[in-house]
């Protein structure tokens, strides 16, 4: 990480050696605790405890180490075997023994026994979701190795030699049995009555035919993963790594691989989910499977690391729509708007000058003008933050194979060894979904100060043990992402209110996820009343309020983190203006937020507390 000077000196007190690291470079975690040496060893064998069993975790782990920049095993696949994910489990299960066992929790540093809670943390979401292991859809409008397959191989899969080339031709040899294990899944789930709803079946088959559309399966453009290996192996060509001979071998290999185990499995899986959509219904909420209730109760607390209730949850998205449909009438009257809110959303939804044209060019212009708002809002940082990350990031269009059934952006983050940058994906497949109202607080959300602040930060971290840089806290990480939407606004961006009301829309969304998520899902709501719920209260267009309903019914949950997340950190950073007084600064309480990686709620409000009280000594 780039850490400001006039920081450097308090970030290093803030952050505890670890394994990987050299012992005793790191002091403590604030200025005023002076650590033994028996707690610096303590927590120094259990941050190397953890760091081996994450090192195996990672090497049973193929797609994983790719992920992480690693090119061991860079021809192979994960094991998609239920006896794998059971595997993983139970070596979970003996790390966390094993650390109970064996070392003292009263000897840890303040780190240390955050990393030992965090342990236990992770386990118990493990096993939590191991129990509805099969509820996942395994493939669905939103996920499924049927486009992740050509998105890893795309987006993931690094060619700067012939030896990785070699490992890509060796890949796609191994998608026939990889692919296969999902398949087999997702039939034994519906042997369960384990279904996703009828539409999902026509998003699945449409992504699944992109992959097998063009050459070398038919037409005269070339099929995704095949322009891929031919664009990659081009620029081994250009940079003089290989030989044109060799070139055209590779490309041979390529064609043959997707010819022979590629085609073939798609196809079976394209035969295999137009026959089982047969016995799909058009129920669509997580109440409908085995034990529905339970699953969903489960997901809203691992979503959300509440206690949560479906009502309690459902209450709070109508009060805050209803608060939020309040500051946009103000900016109606400040834009001399004339007319209700909901005339105010068609305008909004239907006025020419707030969207690009539906064309390459327009789509140009929409990557270019999301790539600048970035670039500004990077130079103000240090206005808020005093730690920032290393790694780059891009704005990039969803590729087309993919951008029917993506959803609205997301973001991907760095490979750690600075090999791959972040990405900030648009999805740009119909432009009038894309508002350019919205795009300032959208670039924020999924770029900066929003995920890849976080998440490049948390990869960054010095002296932690290498698992809290990859734990799943989805309310944390999507509540960061929605409170630097709104952050903006306090460092003097929006200054169009157009733009403004694009971030009062942004949040209203995420506001009225709480309502349809549990409305579908507890309440029994049909995917119709969701989406009708969406038209009427947001400014959203049409086409935007069906996908979003589409996702929220094949990830459960999923949706309430963001608002539950930001309310949690203003809430805790209004506790802190408080009682610290004239001694809070925005920098220092973003690096309490972010500087131990990503935590459930609960501890980044014991985290917040601890600062208060030492800032109040």
């Amino acid at each position: 990480m780039r850490i400001a000077a006039s920081a450097l000196a308090s970030l290093l007190l803030l952050t505890a050696c670890g394994a990987g690291e050299k012992t005793g470079e790191s002091s403590s975690t604030s200025e005023t605790s002076v650590l033994s040496e028996k707690d610096q060893s303590e927590t120094s064998r259990l941050n190397a405890y953890f760091d081996e069993a994450f090192d195996a975790q990672v090497a049973r782990s193929p797609m994983f180490q790719t992920r992480l920049g690693i090119k061991t095993d860079y021809d192979r696949w994960d094991d998609p075997s239920d006896e794998a994910a059971l595997f993983e489990l139970e070596e979970q299960r003996k790390m966390v023994a094993g650390m109970k066992s064996g070392f003292d929790f009263e000897k840890l540093d303040d780190q240390g026994k955050l990393s030992w809670r965090l342990a236990e943390y992770q386990l118990d979401v493990a096993e939590k979701s191991f129990a509805y292991r099969g509820h996942n859809y395994v493939f669905s409008n939103m996920r499924g190795q049927h486009q992740g397959i050509p998105a890893f191989l795309i987006n993931q899969h690094r060619v700067n030699s012939k030896s990785d080339a070699d490992a890509y031709v060796n890949r796609l040899r191994g998608v026939d049995e990889f692919l296969d294990g999902h398949l087999l899944r997702f039939e034994t789930a519906a042997e369960k009555g384990i279904l996703p709803p009828e539409f999902v079946f026509d998003y699945v088959l449409g992504s699944a035919e992109n992959v097998v559309k063009g050459a070398p399966f038919n037409g005269d453009s070339d099929s995704p993963i095949f322009a891929d290996i031919k664009k990659k192996v081009a620029k081994l060509v250009d940079t003089n790594k290989i030989s044109r001979s060799d070139a055209d071998a590779l490309i041979s290999d390529a064609e043959s691989a997707l010819l022979e185990d590629v085609g073939p499995v798609y196809e079976s899986l394209i035969e295999s989910v137009s026959t089982l959509k047969a016995n799909a219904t058009q129920d669509d909420g997580a109440w409908k499977l085995p034990d529905g209730a339970d699953y969903y109760s489960a997901r809203l607390g691992q979503m959300t690391t509440t206690s949560m209730s479906a009502e309690e949850i459902h209450q709070l998205g109508l009060d805050e729509v209803a608060r939020i449909h309040g500051e946009m009438e103000a900016i109606m009257n400040v834009v001399e708007f004339e007319g209700s809110l909901q005339d105010f959303f068609e305008y909004m939804r239907t006025a020419p000058q707030f969207y690009k044209p539906d064309t390459d060019e327009g789509r140009a212009e929409y990557l270019a003008e999301a790539t600048a708002l970035i670039d500004t809002m990077r130079e103000s940082l240090p206005s808020a933050f005093s730690t920032f990350p290393e790694a780059e990031m891009i704005v990039k269009a969803v590729e087309p194979f993919r951008e029917k059934s993506a959803g609205k952006a997301f973001y991907q983050s760095p490979a750690i060894d600075g090999s791959r940058p972040g990405t900030y994906y648009a999805n740009l497949y119909q432009m009038s979904a894309m508002p350019t109202y919205q795009m300032e607080a959208l670039a924020y959300h999924e770029g900066i100060p929003g995920h890849h602040m976080q998440r490049a930060i948390a990869q960054e971290l010095q002296g932690l043990p290498k698992f809290r840089k990859y734990i799943s806290a989805t309310a944390y990480t999507e509540g960061w992402g929605l409170y630097t939407e709104f952050l903006p606004k306090e460092m003097g961006f929006y200054t169009d209110p157009y733009s403004d009301f694009g971030r009062l829309a942004m949040e209203l969304w995420r506001a009225a996820r709480l309502v349809v998520d549990t409305g579908l899902h507890d309440k029994k709501w049909t995917r119709e009343e969701a989406t009708q719920y969406l038209i009427a209260n947001t400014p959203n267009p049409e086409w935007d309020c069906i996908k979003a309903i589409d996702r929220y019914i094949v990830m459960p949950g999923q949706a309430t983190a963001y608002k539950i997340g930001m309310i949690k950190i203003l809430e805790l950073r209004e506790k802190a203006k408080s009682e610290i007084g004239d001694a809070f600064t925005l920098a220092a309480f973003h690096d309490v937020v972010l500087r131990d990686g990503p935590v459930p709620l609960s501890i980044l409000e014991e985290k917040v507390d601890a600062w208060i009280a030492e800032m109040k000594v």
